[in-house]
């Protein structure tokens, strides 16, 4: 059976007209949860039940779509191949009996991973917006730390879209990549601390200071810590936070200082509850940036996020084939 196609359509009903959307949607559950027994009590079903609609679909696929390795059940390569097109499948199902029971406004739910900071700070207009559109469609949030995490789990279909923060760079070409606006970091902290008034520091002045971080492998931590490096700098105390909210208030309790981006701290910055310590050596450029899944089923609310994304930054989006790496 072949399910190497790039889109779900009419034509494409022939090859898949022998597996029922029942084990679509029971293989899509499974592969999200990686546990037959919770997926049965998600889908009310036996556990037997499930798998065996498990195996109907891999001797239709003639390809195994789970593993064991030890106690852990995974995805097979297959398997993460297919929950594409199984994902296309089930939502085209949902599209079809929409349109032909004249329900005209769409459903289902969009999964968006996001640091807290873009969350906080950048998402809630679109996010307004969107709801204002549709307001059946359910939004899922999800914490992202790092672009390792984000990569992969766009790639296995776990977000359906992401917005990270960092330099731009070349990216997964299996990924659409969206630069909506860029970002200023600063280095901050509290009203009394010593080195508030000073017209210009340098780094090294930094290396004694209690450093206030965010979590390893969050991008503006990534720069810091990287013109540390380049400069031979060892710093020797760090509190590391998974909250940027509780960074800022350390800092303006003086208990450290902190580089964060320039619209996490503005408000406080102009009320002077915080200082900017100016050091010219910030200066690695960082973008809001929004990724998908090339192969991703583009359904109306998904386009309609995405567009709303780049109008509300001031940008023109004109479609997919445009956005490809």
């Amino acid at each position: 059976m072949n399910i190497a196609i790039e889109s779900i359509g009419i034509s494409d009903y022939k090859e898949v007209r022998k597996i029922e959307i029942k084990q679509l949607i029971t293989f899509k559950t499974a592969a999200e949860n990686l546990n037959f027994t919770y997926t049965a009590k998600i889908l009310n079903f036996a556990q037997s039940s499930v798998t065996a609609q498990i195996k109907a679909l891999e001797n239709e696929l003639e390809t195994p779509l789970f593993e064991r390795l030890g106690k852990r059940l995974v995805l097979t390569e297959g398997g993460k191949e297919f929950k594409r097109y199984a994902d296309k499948m089930i939502q085209l199902t949902k599209e079809a009996k929409n349109a032909v029971s004249g329900v005209e406004e769409p459903a289902g739910t969009l999964i968006i991973g996001s640091s807290e900071s873009q969350c906080t700070y950048r998402l809630p207009p679109i996010l307004k917006e969107f709801k204002d559109q549709f307001p059946k469609v359910k939004m899922i949030f999800k914490p992202i730390y790092s672009q390792a995490q984000t990569r992969a789990q766009l790639l296995d279909g776990t977000l359906d879209i992401a917005f990270t923060m960092e330099p731009i760079q070349h990216h997964d070409a299996n990924l659409h990549t969206q630069c909506l606006v860029a970002e200023d970091l600063k280095i901050i902290a509290s009203p009394q601390h010593p080195l508030a008034d000073k017209a210009d520091i340098y780094l090294e002045e930094l290396e004694n200071e209690t450093l206030l971080y965010t979590e390893s492998g969050c991008s503006y931590r990534v720069v810091l810590e990287n013109l540390f490096r380049e400069a031979g700098i060892c710093t020797s105390t760090k509190f590391e936070f998974a909250s940027v909210e509780a960074i800022k208030q350390c800092v303006m309790l003086d208990l450290g200082i902190a580089i964060l981006p320039e619209v996490v701290v503005k408000g406080e910055l102009e009320k002077g509850m915080l200082k900017e310590l100016a050091c010219t050596k910030i200066d690695t450029p960082l973008y809001t940036q929004m990724f998908w899944h090339k192969d991703k089923f583009m359904s109306l609310p998904l386009q309609s996020f995405i567009q709303l994304a780049c109008s509300t930054f001031g940008l023109n989006y004109i479609g997919i084939e445009s956005k490809k790496l």
